[in-house]
């Protein structure tokens, strides 16, 4: 079962690794199919003994509380994609010789299944930016009038997408780097790695491990193999990358575009890939001014987007009429209010330095609201980087003081006020000292750089709690 497609699933004993959004669905799935199915988790609360129940309803074998047992007979493991690939059950796995499949890997089998015509696949990956540059990609198709959903780790099943009764002409596929890592024979029409910076280190053992299940987008695209000309280790995956014959290197660019990159040009997202005579000629596809937010590193999210859209064969008309279209969601480069000529932007979403840095790129003078859970990050390199736009800095959350002994060392004239408290009150105070800092022209800018569960359920909550403080202000 390992790279042989399954066409028979009678009677097949499957092991699924956790329930949860991709694990349940897995789980009925193929029950439905005619496996024998036995979900393994290691939680045993409520939430999951409900879930289990729902499961045991089905026929399906629920084991709570063991996630690290091998199920005796199991011929095939579908795991959920956050489970380590260093977990007991694994080892077990593969000293048995059985494979293991992520949902991803799971669905791109199944799309076949009856006699389906499976949409191609436009994939996405990155360590910032994949739910926005799908989103976009979506819409841009939507406006060419093809039939298509932005899925995957979006929060849309992709099992549910390709086994559904709605035929789509093209998927846009969030994949992360878990997912990717559990998905070995998935091959896109076209793939892009938007950005690759130190992210789940813990998941993956290193940078070089990471980097690589990212450029497993890459492995046998059809079309276009879409890199970031600014970030040239996207670029070397390409490079190592297994592709079919004719497959192309497409660069994006916040600068001029070379032949095969799309850029920008006097405020004009600019094509030079797919047009004819690409050494000299180039397509308008749209203005800056079409992008919401046209913050640099969404004009780059545009751009990727728009390259995968073109490698699909959609005319330029449809790029700008998607982006015009495009409305980002909640908690990204979000514009709350201004108050006494201050803005008030919510980038809560930007959860690592990564993020952090492409957020502060985009405003010449911040008041910067930080801090969280640094998940082991330094952020020397983002200080110091983004030192001459701060006119100010309001440190909260559990470890704001690895930011303040940067901003120490790389900006030791911007004013800081450390707020000695991780309450979810924290946040109107903080809300209330950046607008003491603030003058007109400036914005307070909430990109935490970190985490938000020492303070907050979720980066939504944490933004929305910067929404409503700012809404007080202005009351």
């Amino acid at each position: 079962m390992g790279s042989q497609e399954v066409t028979d699933w009678q009677g097949k004993h499957v092991t699924v690794a956790g329930l949860g959004v991709s694990g349940i669905p897995a789980a009925k799935v193929l029950h439905g199919l005619g496996a024998l199915v036995t979900v393994v988790n290691d939680g045993d609360d409520e939430r999951a003994r409900a879930q289990a129940a729902d499961l045991e309803a089905l026929g399906v074998t629920v084991r709570l509380g063991d996630g690290a047992t091998l199920p005796e007979g199991t011929e095939l493991i579908v795991t959920a994609p956050g489970w380590q690939p260093d977990k007991p059950l694994f080892t077990a796995a593969a000293a048995a010789g059985v494979p293991v499949w992520g949902d991803v890997e799971l669905a791109w089998r199944l799309r076949e299944l009856d006699g389906r015509k499976p949409a191609p696949w436009l994939a996405v990956t990155g360590t910032n930016g994949k739910t926005t540059t799908v989103q976009m990609l979506a819409s841009i198709l939507k406006a060419a009038g093809l039939r298509t959903a932005a899925v995957g780790n979006i929060g849309v099943s992709l099992l549910d997408a390709v086994l559904g009764e709605e035929e789509y002409d093209v998927l846009a596929v969030e994949l992360s780097s878990y997912q990717l890592h559990w998905a070995p024979s998935l091959r896109a029409h076209s793939g892009v790695v938007l950005n690759l910076a130190p992210d789940h280190l813990d998941w993956h053992g290193s940078m070089e491990a990471y980097a690589a299940d990212k450029g497993r987008i890459y492995e046998g695209n059809r079309v276009a193999c879409v890199y970031n000309v600014a970030d040239k280790a996207t670029e070397d995956l390409v490079r190592a990358a297994d592709v079919e014959e004719g497959c192309r290197a497409i660069g994006f660019t916040l600068g001029a575009p070379g032949p095969s990159q799309l850029g920008v040009v006097d405020g004009i997202l600019v094509d030079r890939a797919f047009v004819e005579n690409r050494q000299k000629n180039a397509q308008e596809l749209a203005e800056v001014s079409d992008v919401t937010p046209p913050a640099p590193h969404n004009i780059a999210n545009a751009l990727a987007a728009a390259a995968l859209a073109r490698a699909f064969g959609v005319p330029p008309r449809a790029v700008r009429d998607g982006l015009r279209d495009f409305t980002p969601d909640a908690h990204r480069i979000a514009h709350v209010a201004d108050v006494d000529e201050v803005a008030y932007v919510d980038d809560s979403k930007a959860t690592n330095t990564h993020a952090a840095e492409a957020s502060l790129a985009a405003y010449e003078s911040i008041v910067w609201i930080a801090g969280g859970l640094a998940k082991g990050a330094t952020f020397d390199e983002l200080v110091a980087r983004s030192a001459k736009r701060l006119r100010g800095v309001v440190l909260i959350g559990a470890d704001r003081a690895l930011i303040r002994e940067a901003l120490a060392r790389h900006a030791p004239e911007v004013p800081v006020v450390d707020l000695d408290r991780t309450d979810t009150g924290a946040m109107l105070a903080a809300v209330q000292e950046a607008r003491r800092l603030a003058g007109p022209g400036d914005t307070v800018l909430l990109a935490p750089a970190c985490a938000s569960m020492d303070m907050f359920a979720n980066y939504n909550k944490r933004g929305d709690a910067f929404a409503e403080a700012v809404r007080e202000l202005g009351a």
